[in-house]
């Protein structure tokens, strides 16, 4: 079935296109044209791709993240517990 009529991709160019790392739809449209004439594929495109596993977004998510939390210094107080007396 055609996803785009505008440049006649099929669903399953769309579908190698995304296997082969394409996670949006500007990278599909990118790689074949798709969504770029009248954009009525692009809502297709995009429940297409869904929000399912993606290298580059997997890549991208981590370089986001920190991959270690940062763990605040202990205050340093009295040993009694009260305010030193000067």
């Amino acid at each position: 079935m055609y996803v785009c009529s505008c440049f006649g991709v099929t669903e399953q160019q769309v579908k190698d296109h995304a296997a082969a790392g394409a996670c949006t739809p500007r990278q599909i449209a990118s790689a074949c044209k798709a969504g770029t004439d009248c954009g009525g594929c692009v809502r297709t495109i995009q429940a297409m791709l869904g929000r399912g596993a993606c290298p580059r977004r997997e890549l991208l998510d981590r370089k986001q993240t920190p991959a270690t939390a940062a763990v605040p210094a202990p205050v340093s107080e009295p040993a009694s517990g009260l305010p030193e007396a000067a």
